[in-house]
């Protein structure tokens, strides 16, 4: 704000440019398919003549591929693209650089992602596409009318030691007062984040569905309840039912989800009406495709591949993440944007059955910890008909209790497979913070 004008607020430069673009896109959003869509398609465009002009990687690829002409943009030229996948970022980090960033979307920087598919990345982001970032933040916040005067507390892959901060980050830091923010490592033990997160009584919530699962377990054993907490927010990894009603149970609040990537920023947020996801079209281009590559119809699954609409320094054109989605239908909150039903996770998270096929598996933790004193579980596919269970039991499970558990877990799975037992004393994270209750090993 300008120093000798305290009301009405007079912006900086940076943060009108801000809200303008957050006023832009909250009214978009109830505009037409059709109008969405014309939107969409003139900003891709741009992107991609841009890219053809400046990306030697693209100019190479897409010869013969794409026409450059004004007006020369069609949606089934777009969709004859090749997928750029995490390895073709990997192996041509320096011919997928543009040779010209447009002023306007300021300086660029290098990012790497957490590796979490076990190809880790790097790219390349501008001041415009931070920009995204943070109009889609305040969008998530407007949509989910949250209390930015409440505490915020993060429990994350950070630094080791705890942190606090007057405001909630970049998106809202020198626009609008928040209250403030506390962060502790996601190594602290579940028990002691129980404990910190009651002395320091927070509004609000952000960390992994798999943390927030343990936290809500660790809160009903113990019967602490939570009483200043208003909602969770949760990212990073796949979000399932079971864990909205543990959180449900425990506190007695909702659970709002994000599916974001390092790479091309925010991918879809939870509808303020809704479960599901919105895709914000404005700022990314999602299309769910089969294994032809061909867009799957509403409700079926298939490969997400993103294109990020203003990344001008290293555009990323039909990308595939590794991740699969379910598509929805139009919403009933009368939002025009596309819907996501559900995130179903990444290829390393199918389970191969017997026969060749694929399925995404289901492990219920709160049957598994009803028949045998489980504390933490994963599930590891070693072989076609064989599936390892990595168990951290608070107390040796009898031979009837392995088989209550046995029997539970291969129901819901195709036939023909087998389970081993394995005791270990702890499950760790990933180096990214993150955890996976299965993971297939199988080529």
């Amino acid at each position: 704000m300008a120093p000798a004008t305290a009301w009405p607020a007079l912006q900086r430069h940076g943060h009108a440019a801000l809200l303008s673009m957050l006023h832009q896109v909250e009214q978009a959003q109830w505009s037409s398919p059709e109008r969405a869509r014309e939107l969409q398609a003139l900003q891709l465009g741009r992107l991609l003549r841009h890219a053809h002009a400046n990306v030697p990687y693209y100019r190479s690829r897409w010869a013969g591929l794409y026409d450059e002409r004004e007006g020369a943009f069609t949606w089934e030229r777009f969709q004859g693209l090749p997928i750029l996948t995490r390895r073709d970022l990997q192996e041509n980090f320096d011919n997928l650089k543009s040779a010209r960033i447009p002023r306007a979307h300021g300086k660029f920087g290098e990012g790497r992602s957490s590796g979490s598919t076990g190809t880790p990345v790097r790219f390349l982001h501008t001041s415009m596409t931070q920009l995204a970032w943070r109009v889609c933040t305040l969008r998530d916040h407007l949509w989910h009318r949250r209390d930015l005067r409440a505490k915020l507390a993060v429990i994350r892959a950070l630094p080791k030691t705890p942190a606090r901060a007057g405001h909630w980050g970049n998106a809202t830091r020198g626009l609008v007062a928040t209250g403030p923010a506390a962060s502790i490592p996601i190594t602290t033990p579940v028990a002691a984040q129980l404990d910190w997160l009651a002395a320091e009584r927070p509004g609000y919530l952000m960390t992994y569905p798999s943390n927030v699962t343990e936290l809500a377990r660790e809160s009903l054993r113990r019967r602490l309840r939570l009483d200043s907490l208003l909602q969770v927010r949760t990212l990073g990894e796949m979000l399932d039912p079971e864990t909205r009603s543990l959180v449900r149970e425990a506190w007695g609040v909702p659970v709002i989800d994000a599916y974001s990537s390092e790479e091309v920023g925010y991918i879809a947020l939870q509808c303020p009406d809704n479960e599901h996801y919105h895709v914000p079209s404005e700022f990314t281009l999602v299309e769910v495709l089969d294994a032809g590559g061909r867009p799957v119809a509403p409700g079926s699954t298939g490969r997400v591949v993103v294109t990020a609409l203003h990344n001008t320094a290293m555009p990323l054109v039909r990308y595939e993440l590794g991740d699969y989605a379910q598509t929805g239908g139009p919403c009933s909150c009368g939002r025009n944007l596309p819907v996501l039903a559900r995130i179903a996770g990444r290829t390393r998270n199918m389970l191969v059955a017997p026969d060749g096929s694929r399925v995404w598996p289901f492990f219920s933790a709160r049957r598994i910890r009803d028949l045998a004193p489980v504390v933490q579980h994963q599930f590891v596919q070693t072989a076609p008909d064989l599936l390892e269970a990595r168990l951290v039991v608070s107390g040796a499970l009898t031979p009837a209790q392995e088989q209550a558990v046995r029997t539970q877990v291969l129901s819901a799975l195709p036939q023909g497979l087998r389970l081993h037992f394995v005791y270990v004393d702890v499950i760790a994270r990933g180096a990214n913070g993150k955890f996976e209750d299965f993971i297939c090993r199988l080529a």
